[in-house]
């Protein structure tokens, strides 16, 4: 049976993912930053710092990421709590920075805002609150609690002199790592809102399918008694008396036969897709067979002889037969063929373990608007009523199996391309034994 491949994470866990990429990011700035601070400040200023146990903090800080990563690769999603305890063990390391260097006398405490709007913006209100708590704690006991920084006698001018440049440097760097996140997060949230402008627009169309599909099965079933009716009044005519000695009239009422029938074979596919065992009509079968006998069915029932396929598919591949893709395939052809009944030019090919079929024709192409809203119902140049279905149809069966539908114009006529991934409609190996 032909199955729908997994889309994109859900929108909450996407969202976590999207965070955890944040601070990871920010946290190697940060640790760079630091490491790049204390050795300017040990070796270059020569104002002596542990060195040990500060390096022991950017050491603890760098496994903090590495496990921060693995979290990242793991399909379930980043919560609330995860994010929060990597905030707190952030502001661990910079009170412990602090500590060695100064405590609050060192310009960098100014940091701590830092962590301050980087919880207001990724956590839950309450393990924001948390964290400006936290936060506070750690400053006041900085306040009391630190290793001072001793000068060298050979710096010149005074300590206040230099907190200065050390708070000017420190509002630089905390102004510019705010700009690169915010930046950022109002860029996940953009993503995160046509994300799910797009799943709203996904659900009107499928909800107008569903309608679609509705008031067909509902057509389906009233037409199938004047079908009949029809059927017989035919088989009466041709055994009566008077036509049978007009050839021409017996070969009038074998066409109307023929597309009864016909008409008879769409409605019994209309019923049987409408139903809930549409499975059960899957079959196994073949790229190429499934696509040789629906090309072969479509140019026989529409009587079309302008067609050209060629097939650069390649090696075979089992896959399922179903009427909603052989349906797809039929309204591909009859878009194509009804702008261009001269000539259309077919091509199956393979590309990175995907079906592409792609359908060219001779006609006027696209307008502009119809090629950007390509997919949507009632799509169509035509005045008619009720137009524009067949590409609308044919884009929901490709967005379903994880597929697309694209399309644009050439120098004479336009192309449409349906892609779909082999993985959505290959054959299981329990289905292949089967």
């Amino acid at each position: 049976m032909i199955r729908a491949l997994p889309g994109r994470r859900p929108e909450p866990e996407a969202a976590g993912h999207g965070n955890m990429y944040q601070l990871v990011q920010l946290r190697w700035l940060a640790v760079a930053g630091q490491l790049g601070t204390i050795l300017l400040t040990h070796f270059v200023f020569h104002i002596r710092l542990p060195l040990i146990p500060m390096l022991g903090v950017l050491a603890g800080l760098v496994a903090l990421n590495i496990a921060s990563i693995g979290q990242l690769n793991r399909p379930r999603p980043i919560t609330n709590a995860e994010l929060f305890l990597g905030l707190l063990l952030d502001v661990a390391a910079l009170s412990a920075q602090l500590y060695f260097s100064g405590g609050a006398t060192n310009p960098f405490v100014s940091l701590f805002l830092l962590q301050v709007v980087l919880g207001a913006v990724l956590l839950d209100r309450w393990s924001s609150w948390v964290l400006v708590v936290a936060t506070s704690i750690a400053f006041a006991l900085l306040t009391a609690l630190y290793r001072p920084i001793v000068l060298p006698p050979e710096i010149p001018g005074d300590l206040f002199a230099l907190h200065v440049q050390g708070m000017w440097v420190c509002f630089a760097l905390v102004a510019v790592l705010l700009v690169m996140f915010v930046t950022r997060i109002n860029g996940n949230l953009r993503a995160q809102d046509a994300n799910l402008a797009e799943i709203r627009r996904q659900a009107v169309e499928e909800e107008h399918i569903v309608r679609i599909g509705m008031l067909a099965s509902g057509a389906a079933h009233e037409l199938g008694t004047p079908l009949s009716s029809l059927s017989v009044i035919l088989g009466d005519w041709r055994r009566n008396a008077g036509v049978a000695r007009d050839p021409e009239l017996v070969r009038d009422v074998e066409e109307m036969q023929a597309e009864i029938q016909r008409c008879k074979a769409i409605v019994t596919s209309i019923l049987l897709s409408s139903g809930d065992a549409r499975g059960e009509q899957s079959a196994a079968t073949t790229v190429r067979t499934l696509l040789d006998r629906v090309i072969a069915d479509w140019c026989a029932a529409r009587d079309f002889t302008n067609a050209v396929y060629v097939d650069h598919f390649g090696p075979d591949v089992p896959i399922a037969s179903d009427v909603v893709l052989q349906q797809a395939v039929f309204n591909l052809l009859d878009n194509a063929a009804e702008v261009s009944p001269g000539m259309i030019r077919i091509t199956l090919a393979c590309d990175e373990d995907a079906l592409v079929l792609s359908v060219r024709d001779e006609g006027p192409g696209f307008a502009a608007e119809q090629l950007a809203n390509l997919g949507k119902p009632y799509n169509s140049s035509k005045p008619e009523l009720g137009r524009g279905l067949g590409l609308f149809l044919v884009g929901n069966v490709a967005r379903t199996l994880g597929g697309t539908l694209a399309a644009r114009n050439l120098h004479k006529g336009a192309d449409v391309t349906l892609r779909l991934p082999l993985a959505a409609i290959r054959l299981g190996e329990d289905e292949t034994d089967g």
